[in-house]
């Protein structure tokens, strides 16, 4: 008989069919709630210092990792762009508080849009996306955003778990909204999966259950499923040895096709090994958090995302009060400091993170009845299938270097390109400008588009095209509107076939 938590009451039946029900106090609600969001905290402030440090390599045993009492509050007021993981996350927090969780898609995507801070890949493709008319889901779609496949919200889906408890199927719904603005394929089946684990943290101490019934909900065809699949076949193969596993990962799943700064590099913010670092760490961790914390940052590549999702997974599990005293050391006096960007701190999502559990509860068939929350706990159901970038395959990673040009051409053999550069100002005055530039594909004229110098509302990539008829391609880009004191430059390109090189 598995063993669950306390709080598990018992299980009835309803239509003929076994539904289980569990019950917790709300002191024991919250506290999971609370385990959530602080678990997250400590694992980015953990990883911080290793982030993409370690790319195509784990960090050795003999490496000390840094964590001291206070570290958290001087990481919060000294580097507060680390937390870009509770930002985003508070960010769609936010917009649910102030309109209800019935909320349109567009509110939670202009919130991100217009933020102040700083984006990077996915997020921010989508960001431009939105300011320049493409609305989600297609911001996040693969033909609109060469990032697709990145990790963005799959550090971003904590919420969507938490405001879940017990609820996976609820978790993948929101995450359907809200992820499909900067994510597609299996970007966004990172987002759902952690999602997911969350829920299902509420319901189980037991990891392996966690991960398990987490992936249900991802499509058995997908490479996403095929690789966390892998990882949990690979840890009961070498059960004692994470070190054999990681190299497993890195052997099988560590190419990035998509990513413009992964492809032909050993930098891979894609989403699909960044969750099977977070399973590493999960399965070897075994519930304890040092370990768990330890693993998944030794791995690598996104080594401050990768701890925290699974930080806070298993702070779920645990429950505020259950993370060991070592972790929380300084968590006390960092928790009334407003995350950068927001006016939300750990205290207060904590109570809004609370309300709006309660709120998913009652609308999901439970019941909050005085001091008693009632979950009714949901089966885990698979979401819609969809792949990002299938039948693409890059062949070839050309420099190609032009400072401030007005017009450019080249010519690739393939399928489709991704033109990698920058428009930026020269010096630190106050203007800005917005370069316009035409993209022309074999004397056709595809599209005008706008670069703005501000690196916060920048175009991730100058201009990318996928599945062209396969065969020899002339581009030309001519800029519009020069202006002094403005530059827009190339770096290099990517070139793409509907084969892999036999090179």
């Amino acid at each position: 008989m598995k063993k669950y938590f306390a709080c598990v009451v018992l299980l009835i039946s309803i239509n003929a069919a076994s539904q289980k029900k569990l019950q917790f106090t709300k002191a024991e609600l919250k506290d999971k709630i609370m385990g959530g969001w602080a678990g997250q905290t400590i694992g980015v402030t953990f990883g911080g210092p290793y982030e993409f440090r370690f790319s195509g390599s784990f960090i050795q045993d003999y490496q000390p990792l840094i964590w001291y009492d206070g570290y958290i509050k001087k990481t919060m007021l000294e580097i507060p762009g680390l937390y870009d993981d509770l930002y985003m996350d508070l960010t769609f927090v936010d917009v649910f508080e102030r309109y209800g969780l019935d909320a349109p898609v567009d509110s939670f995507a202009n919130a991100f849009a217009n933020a102040e801070y700083m984006l990077w890949h996915a997020n921010q493709a989508a960001r431009y996306n939105i300011l320049n008319g493409i609305k989600a889901p297609m911001s996040g779609h693969w033909k609109n955003n060469p990032h697709a496949d990145d990790i963005d919200y799959q550090i971003e889906a904590d919420f969507a778990g938490l405001m879940s408890p017990g609820m996976p199927n609820t978790a993948s719904a929101i995450s359907d909204k809200i992820g499909h603005i900067m994510n597609y394929g299996d970007g966004w089946y990172g987002g759902v999966f952690m999602g997911a684990m969350y829920s299902l943290a509420f319901t189980s101490d037991k990891i392996h259950y966690i991960i398990s019934e987490a992936l249900k909900t991802i499509p058995g065809n997908t490479k996403f499923h095929r690789c966390i699949s892998d990882v949990i076949t690979w840890h009961k193969q070498h059960p004692s040895d994470w070190h054999q596993t990681w190299l497993q990962i890195q052997k099988k799943w560590s190419s990035d096709i998509a990513c413009p700064e992964g492809v032909f590099a050993p930098f891979d913010i894609d989403a699909t090994i960044n969750s099977a670092y977070v399973v590493l760490g999960l399965l070897y961790g075994n519930g304890d958090f040092s370990k768990t914390m330890e693993i998944t940052t030794r791995a690598g590549q996104d080594a401050d995302c990768n701890p925290s999702s699974a930080g806070g997974i298993l702070g779920t599990v645990l429950g505020y009060k259950k993370i060991p005293v070592h972790w929380k050391m300084g968590l006390t006096e960092a928790e009334d400091i407003p995350f950068k960007y927001t006016n939300i701190s750990l205290n207060k999502v904590y109570e809004i993170g609370f309300r709006h559990a309660l709120e998913i509860i009652k609308r999901n068939g439970g019941n909050v009845d005085g001091d008693k929350a009632t979950i009714l706990v949901q089966t885990c159901r698979p979401v819609k299938y969809e792949q990002s970038f299938e039948g693409l395959y890059p062949v070839e990673k050309k420099g190609f270097y032009n400072r401030n040009f007005k017009e450019l051409n080249f010519e690739f053999e393939g399928t489709g390109f991704a033109l990698k550069g920058e428009a930026r100002k020269m010096n630190k005055d106050n203007n800005e400008h917005v370069f316009e530039a035409e993209l022309f594909i074999d004397g056709e004229k595809i599209e005008t588009a706008r670069f703005p110098a501000n690196f916060t509302t920048r175009r991730h990539e100058l201009f990318w095209k996928y599945l062209l008829p396969n065969g020899r391609h002339q581009v030309k880009v001519r800029v519009l509107n020069p202006k002094e004191n403005f530059e827009i430059n190339t770096t290099d390109y990517i070139i793409y076939n509907n084969q892999p090189s036999d090179r």
